[in-house]
């Protein structure tokens, strides 16, 4: 499971990351970048969801068999 975490950095940025859990522990993170701006949060947060979307890749079931022929 992938979800995005939002932090305050010591500059007092806020800092982006999608963090990966398998059961209840983080296996992954990945720095997406920090933001010292609401705009710049905007997206960093796109990116952040981008960057989920893009690994899920494949979907979870295989729909197609199910249409219609």
């Amino acid at each position: 499971m992938a979800y995005i975490r939002k932090f305050k950095t010591t500059s007092g940025a806020t800092g982006v990351q999608v963090c990966y859990k398998e059961g209840n522990r983080v296996v992954k993170t990945v720095h997406i970048g920090s933001a010292s701006s609401e705009k710049a949060l905007r997206k960093l947060m796109l990116e952040a969801q981008k960057t989920i979307d893009a690994e899920k890749g494949t979907p979870m079931f295989n729909l197609q068999r199910f249409e219609a022929k």
